[in-house]
Formats: C-alpha cells, structure tokens, sequence
C-alpha cells in the first residue's frame, strides 16, 4: 500500500458485510469416497462442515482417537447415527460405525478435510510488511 493511500480502519473492516459470523456460516465441501464409489459402481459423495469453535475445542479432548470424532460432528451426509446404518454395519456408538464403514487412512483424509474447513492445516495469518 502506497503512503498516499487511505488507510481503513480494521474495526470499520470487520463491521462490513463481507465479514462474516464464522459460527453462523461455516464452510462446507463434498468429497468423493473413492474406495466405495469403486464398491458400489457410482460417485459415495460426503458433505463436510467445518466446526465452530467450542466442538473444536471437545474435539481436543478425545486426543489420540479425535480423527473419527471429527469425523462425526463434522461429516453432514451421511448421518453416521442413522438407524439403517447401524442395522447393517453394526456398532454401539456411532464412532464405531465410522470404523466399520471407513479404512483408517479414509477416516484420516476425512478428518484433515474438515479441520481445513476450520481455519486449519494451512496458514490463515500473514506477516504485515513495514512501509
């Protein structure tokens, strides 16, 4: 930015309509389960969200095993607590039909999709360079 040039104010910035709630507007984004549309002969799409804030926060707790939670709460379609679901994959929680349904490193891919969704795994802030 040239000196001559008006600065804007960084509150008047996020007062504008572009900026947006990110708890009100998370990201979404369909992806392919290739090794099931290979299964069952047409395109196993899932619809992914980005998790606000707090369910990132409980996401932190469950640790090593957090991928298929995750998963769960940032997976919108499929339902993983649906009813047909668990009748022909089995599984007491959720959780465990995650595990039925998907390979480890698909549950991995999974995951990392949604944290992107989330702000994470690649850089979100720059540093401002001196006039």
């Amino acid at each position: 930015m040239e000196n001559n040039e008006k600065k804007t104010d960084v509150l008047e910035q996020l007062l504008r309509p572009e900026a947006k709630n990110v708890a009100k507007n998370l990201q979404e984004k369909s992806v392919e389960v290739t090794r099931l549309s290979k299964a069952v002969g047409e395109p196993v799409i899932f619809k992914l969200r980005g998790l606000p804030y707090g369910r990132v926060q409980e996401m932190a707790k469950h640790g090593v095993d957090a991928e298929p939670h995750i998963v769960l709460v940032g997976c919108v379609s499929p339902d993983f607590k649906n009813a047909s679901l668990k009748e022909k994959f089995g599984g007491e929680t959720p959780i465990d039909r995650i595990k039925n349904v998907l390979l480890p490193g698909e549950i991995a891919d999974l995951s990392r999709e949604i944290e992107k969704l989330t702000g994470y795994r690649y850089t979100t802030i720059a540093d401002v360079k001196k006039d």
